[in-house]
């Protein structure tokens, strides 16, 4: 880049024990003097933080990270409209100003990267997935109970079978469990979405299991008559399906009996409950 414009850098540090002296890069800083320009970037996530640091505060975290990101853009304001000394230094000083350099958690790199640009934004973009995020393990998104209802209440709203389910309180000689989706027509109809979209297989079948254990202690002396069903979530990785199929299994085999319906079965489940409902209205 022969003709690009000299800029220096610094990074930010979070040094999360100071008597360690361990830390992670949590944001960058980039002054190119010929232009007056001053950028920053900082981390606004704290999941890689968290696997290294369990304790870490998110709250003081985050209220740290957008003092430093306000502190910089004033700065850089001030460069920008008032016209200040270009010479006043590098990356490294005009951090400084941005945040004095103390005993706190956040420290700046020293001495200061130096190198040529002809934009200033992907340049400072690029330093930051560089020094900040270049080892970030992508955050997967795993579905919740929530999301397994969620389209089974669309339905019933589309079908104006919402109204007729209601909050159920099922109670054992030992426990109880609240179900947020029931009715009545003899016997309680509970309807359970459980998520299996989970990290490993153990996880899977662990959620199976308390959820076989919850339902017998409830069954044990249950003053009425209840019959679950379960709406359930694939995992996302195909190397659970067997997990997957095992957890199924384990459900199957409760005491209570549950009817089990996979998301591919949707349609099947609210209209079993149309049939009954409309045959069948509630009798509390």
């Amino acid at each position: 880049m022969k003709n690009g414009e000299p800029y220096s850098y610094t990074v930010l540090k979070y040094v999360h024990d100071v008597v360690t002296g361990e830390f992670v890069n949590v944001g960058v800083i980039l002054f190119a003097p010929a232009s007056n320009l001053l950028r920053v970037r900082v981390r606004t996530t704290i999941g890689r933080l968290r696997s290294l640091f369990p304790d870490l505060n998110r709250e003081a975290f985050t209220r740290a990270m957008h003092a430093v990101e306000r502190s910089v853009s004033n700065l850089a304001r001030s460069l920008e409209q008032e016209g200040l000394i270009r010479s006043e230094g590098d990356a490294v000083v005009l951090a400084s100003h941005a945040l004095p350099i103390d005993d706190s958690s956040l420290r700046w790199s020293s001495p200061a990267g130096t190198g040529l640009t002809d934009n200033v934004s992907k340049t400072v973009d690029r330093l930051f997935e560089r020094f900040v995020t270049r080892y970030d393990i992508p955050t997967i998104h795993r579905r919740s109970d929530e999301d397994i209802w969620r389209p089974v209440r669309q339905k019933l709203v589309e079908r104006n079978l919402s109204s007729f389910l209601e909050e159920k309180k099922i109670r054992g000689d030992f426990d109880e469990i609240v179900f947020k989706h029931a009715w009545k027509n003899g016997l309680w109809h509970v309807y359970e979405p459980v998520s299996f979209d989970l990290a490993d297989a153990d996880g899977i079948k662990t959620k199976a299991r308390e959820w076989r254990g919850h339902l017998s202690a409830v069954a044990d002396g249950a003053t009425e008559e209840f019959k679950p069903h379960f709406i359930v979530g694939a995992p996302a990785r195909p190397e659970l399906r067997g997990a997957y199929e095992a957890a199924l299994k384990i459900l199957q085999k409760t005491s209570t009996s549950p009817e089990i319906f996979e998301e591919n079965q949707i349609d099947d489940l609210v209209s079993k409950i149309e049939r009954e409902v409309r045959i069948h209205p509630s009798a509390g």
